[in-house]
């Protein structure tokens, strides 16, 4: 339990939780792929063209988190790599959970 409180890219938010994502656009296909950094890494198949990666990686997140696409929200990044989304209605340790298992 000890290493669910040490992921930096999970940051506790009043309306769920922000998670620091790495994406690599152009990817064989849609994945967790680990930690970066102090970043969550996502590989995507979308290229980095009109926010179509900004798009795909809202739609991912939902289906992993079971959510509705409006409850991901892309906080920063639009143009970036790095990215911040926050996932509503998700605890921090539900998150955590969820993406450990899914890796």
């Amino acid at each position: 339990m000890d290493e669910l409180n040490q992921a930096p890219w999970a940051q506790t938010h009043k309306d769920g939780v922000v998670l620091a994502i790495l994406v690599q656009p152009r990817a064989s296909k849609n994945q967790l792929c680990g930690v970066q950094g102090e970043e969550l890494k996502l590989r995507l198949t979308s290229p980095p063209v009109d926010g179509a990666a900004n798009k795909l990686c809202g739609q991912f997140l939902a289906k992993l988190f079971g959510c509705a696409k409006s409850d991901v929200t892309l906080v920063s990044g639009h143009k970036s790599r790095h990215k911040r989304l926050l996932i509503a209605g998700v605890s921090r340790k539900q998150a955590l959970e969820l993406i450990k298992k899914n890796m």
